[in-house]
């Protein structure tokens, strides 16, 4: 059954609503929900000017009773960004909340909505859980852009992705395209990022799904970008500032390496450019593409998560066997020893996403002796889609998709018979394939 209609319904209405109040609202883009936790959720807004922005929210079964986040001065120094803590919110609610600019109410025509984690350990089975993913997100500013046909456009599959209600969404990389005009400054940067988020299509999304991301080289700087551009730091401070990741950063990892967790899901964002080795081969040193710190984090966090799911996120391929393009195939020794440790310290549960490539694919690696490993692929969101694709001989028949596309990953069961369902849906929310994963299948 088609879901387009709604999300169009949406779309439209947000574009007529967007044309006819840019000029006078006070925010350029948001709000938008970030990380969730028991006790705690970030939220974040972006103003056109100077002002102070609180949130106002309340438990949508009390909602006589509310709560106001304490103010927050945007200034440009800060891109106008606010970003204030929820921290009256108690563990499985669900709240409705309001952006106050200058003491006045912002009105948004959809709904904002947020929720906390659920305690759920030694209470009961695990809750369901709803995980939106994508990657490969352009939006057109021809000024910028290069000349010729427009490289972004699809923009109704935001509104697609707000219409399957997902709990929460983790994009993967090249979640902002930076330009040659934007690399090298901070002015660039922060252009770009404000440009990308104040997009009309995306406003809905932003509002009533949590947002964790992790970056790849278009988000990070230059095409094909590695440890030696010399503006990562500057890009890191504009992740951090747009993104609402949680609020911690890996010890001795320097990138924006991270974790959450969701129900009975743990998912690990991956950085794949912060220390990563050039593409092109030098003729001394280590070829890496994690970094040996993040490395032995990653080995040591799924070592110890109690998760049923650890979903692996990573901007590149991780188990394509054809080293090709910016795989991890090309950095062979490494990318051995994070799978000979994830089978030698007997880690169960792992699942690695993935985006990057521009076309969507499920990638098995059948391991004699234990559990088969997957990857998905989920590319292009609102980028272009690539026509042509290597013959991956570990791709799982009936997964290719050569048009804009996003996933929905859906965890439910009792505690001993959970599952995973995963259905890739085109840019209008048609449904193009499914898979089941059992719980007991990766063991």
């Amino acid at each position: 059954m088609r879901r387009a209609r709604p999300a169009l319904a949406l779309a439209l209405l947000i574009g007529v609503s967007a044309a006819a109040s840019a000029q006078e609202s006070p925010l350029r883009a948001g709000p938008m929900v970030g990380y969730a936790e028991m006790r705690e959720v970030l939220l974040w807004a972006q103003t056109a000017e100077p002002a102070t922005v609180r949130f106002r929210y309340w438990d949508e079964e009390r909602p006589d009773r509310a709560w106001t986040t304490a103010g927050i001065m945007t200034e440009a120094a800060t891109a106008f960004v606010a970003r204030a803590i929820a921290d009256s919110v108690q563990p499985g609610g669900r709240y409705g909340y309001e952006v106050l600019v200058d003491g006045q109410p912002v009105p948004r025509p959809y709904p904002l909505r947020f929720q906390s984690r659920a305690l759920w350990h030694w209470r009961g089975d695990p809750p369901p859980f709803r995980l939106a993913l994508g990657s490969c997100f352009y939006v057109n500013e021809p000024v910028y852009d290069r000349p010729g046909e427009p490289y972004g456009g699809g923009y109704e599959i935001l509104a697609a992705i707000h219409d399957e209600r997902p709990d929460a969404m983790v994009w993967l990389g090249d979640d902002v395209y930076l330009r040659e005009a934007d690399w090298n400054t901070r002015t660039g940067v922060l252009h770009r990022y404000g440009h990308t988020r104040a997009l009309p299509e995306l406003q809905p999304l932003l509002a009533s799904v949590h947002h964790y991301a992790t970056w790849d080289d278009h988000d990070y700087g230059p095409n094909d970008s590695d440890r030696s551009f010399a503006g990562k730091a500057l890009s890191r401070e504009a992740f951090e500032l747009f993104w609402g990741n949680p609020p911690f950063t890996v010890e001795g990892v320097g990138g924006v390496t991270n974790t959450f967790e969701w129900s009975d899901v743990q998912v690990f964002l991956l950085d794949d450019r912060w220390d990563r080795s050039p593409n092109r081969r030098r003729e001394s040193g280590d070829r890496v593409y994690l970094g040996e710190r993040q490395l032995e984090w990653v080995i040591d966090a799924l070592a110890t998560s109690r998760a049923t799911f650890k979903i692996v996120a990573v901007g590149g391929q991780v188990l394509n066997p054809l080293a090709t393009f910016e795989n991890y195939a090309n950095y062979p020794d490494e990318r051995a020893d994070l799978l000979a440790a994830i089978e030698r310290e007997g880690i169960e549960g792992v699942l690695f996403v993935s985006g990057d490539r521009h076309f969507t694919e499920l990638t098995r690696l059948d391991r004699p002796g234990t559990y088969p490993l997957y990857d998905l692929t989920i590319s292009p969101l609102t980028a272009s889609a690539v026509d042509r694709v290597e013959n991956n001989p570990a791709r799982v028949e009936g997964t290719l998709v050569n048009r804009r596309n996003f996933a929905i990953l859906e965890f439910t069961g009792p505690r001993q018979d959970r599952r995973l369902r995963i259905t890739v849906h085109d840019s209008e929310g048609s449904p193009l394939w499914t898979r089941d994963i059992l719980a007991s299948e990766l063991r």
